[in-house]
């Protein structure tokens, strides 16, 4: 193993769940890269959804994988692997992992390490890798998201839903939105939103009826039905998450006649190399995503960024709704 002149500890400090599923700071030994993998030590680390439902136990970490919560990060390589190319001890990391984050160390896949974008600091950058390699991979790899289309988005506040109306209309798309407060929804105009439906008050299948062309719902079983009437003829369903259930109803008939598909997508449980793995969405957002950050045309977008020590907390305002975009914790403190 390859490390820099500052030797690693054998020991990091990281976020823990206790038995009553709190979420407590403590040390464990720090980890060691396999063959392809290098250390980070970590600048910060986004709160995802995923870590939510993990920490309840409904979406348990990919075998071999650490139980430590954190599906992004920023930092810094302080050691290389076996068997590590492209990587430098030194360089400046975002990166995409399966788990790890909330720490002071994590291991990376090279494969799945982005350079920092032009313009964003290493700590904002934390915010972009699992939203950009979810977002990039459904609406435009796997949705073929095209110029003129209209997109549809659930949850426009989060994390997920800030960087999608950005992506979408860095391509040319006209997008809608789906939100909960006008708070989000001012915030969604602002970031280029076309078309925002606030849930409590308007019902959104009604108002895009037979109009969308791609959308990516987080909602799962209790918006399948109606997406699918909000679908135009050759409409995409894409759906990555199941806030709103696990099963749901559809009109068979409705999805026939619009020849439409319905598409559930996930990255995390993907493999690390070949077709559809974790380097080919990687690879796909440094070449093709990144130009556009670089060009400013899509910014991270950040409610809060705390202390490692209060991630329950970060984890809170994420399950509330109350931010708009990522919350992020730092291992070195505020």
């Amino acid at each position: 193993m390859s490390t820099a002149t500052t030797p690693v500890p054998t020991t990091m400090r990281a976020v823990v769940v206790d038995d009553a599923k709190h979420l407590v700071v403590a040390d464990v030994p720090t980890p060691i890269p396999a063959p392809g993998e290098v250390l980070v030590q970590v600048a910060a680390a986004g709160i995802n959804r995923a870590d939510l439902m993990q920490r309840q136990g409904l979406y348990p970490p990919p075998p071999g994988i650490t139980d430590i919560m954190g599906m992004e990060i920023s930092g810094t390589v302080v050691a290389l692997g076996p068997d590590v190319d492209g990587a430098a001890v030194g360089q400046q990391v975002c990166a995409l992992i399966a788990g790890g984050g909330y720490a002071q160390y994590a291991v990376v896949p090279a494969s799945q390490l982005l350079p920092i974008p032009a313009g964003v600091t290493l700590i904002d950058s934390a915010a972009l890798p699992e939203v950009a390699s979810t977002v990039w991979s459904t609406i435009v790899m796997d949705a073929g998201l095209q110029p003129g289309e209209l997109f549809l988005v659930h949850g426009g506040g989060s994390g997920i839903g800030t960087h999608a109306i950005q992506v979408a209309k860095a391509l040319g798309a006209r997008v809608a939105v789906t939100v909960g407060s006008e708070a989000e929804a001012q915030r969604c105009r602002e970031l280029g939103a076309d078309i925002v439906i606030n849930y409590r008050e308007q019902d959104f299948a009604a108002e895009l009826a037979g109009q969308v062309d791609v959308i990516l719902d987080i909602m799962g079983g209790s918006y399948l039905s109606r997406n699918v009437d909000a679908l135009a003829v050759g409409g995409r369903l894409v759906i990555i998450g199941m806030q709103g259930g696990f099963t749901g109803e559809v009109n068979v008939g409705a999805l026939i006649g619009k020849r439409a598909r319905i598409i559930g997508l996930n990255v995390r449980n993907r493999p690390l190399t070949g077709p559809g793995s974790k380097a080919e969405i990687v690879a796909a957002v440094a070449a093709q995503e990144w130009p556009l950050i670089d060009k400013g045309l899509i910014t991270p977008v950040i409610s809060a960024v705390l202390p490692l020590a209060e991630a329950e907390r970060g984890q809170a305002t994420l399950e509330s709704k109350d931010s708009v975009g990522k919350v992020l914790l730092l291992p070195a403190g505020a």
